[in-house]
């Protein structure tokens, strides 16, 4: 019975031994945070949201101010609001798809798609979690 757990010890001081941290587990080594500028696929600057385009449009305006974006233009007829962040002037567009779904682009104005993905990102997260809300 001793030879068994000397044994079992001993197994276990050598998997332990040659473990990885669990630290560098849970990390990973690419991840590059949303505020460094990086390339940023096309894709990834649209996304469908279930709201008609009026309220889509006003969640977008209440983004860019939530997130402390400068407005530099505001064009409600077509459903455009330019502004910037980031040292960088971005657009942000609304489209209708049907009466109960509209979609929101945001590009950069200058064509480079090297810039920091926590624009887009932060904006879509606010207008997510204040789908609900009631426009006034």
């Amino acid at each position: 019975m001793k030879s068994r757990v000397f044994v079992l010890s001993f197994l276990l001081t050598l998997c332990v031994a040659n473990a990885e941290p669990v630290e560098n587990l849970a990390q990973p080594q690419t991840a590059q945070p949303i505020t460094q500028a990086q390339n940023i696929a096309f894709e990834n600057c649209t996304k469908m949201f279930p709201v008609n385009k009026e309220k889509l449009f006003y969640l977008t305006l209440s983004a860019v101010t939530a997130n402390k974006f400068s407005i530099d233009e505001i064009q409600t007829q077509n459903g455009y609001i330019i502004f910037s962040a980031a040292n960088n002037k971005y657009l942000a567009t609304i489209a209708g798809i049907d009466a109960d779904n509209s979609i929101l682009k945001i590009t950069p104005c200058n064509e480079i798609y090297f810039f920091p993905p926590g624009v887009f990102l932060g904006m879509f997260k606010y207008i997510e979690l204040n789908l609900n809300t009631e426009i006034k």
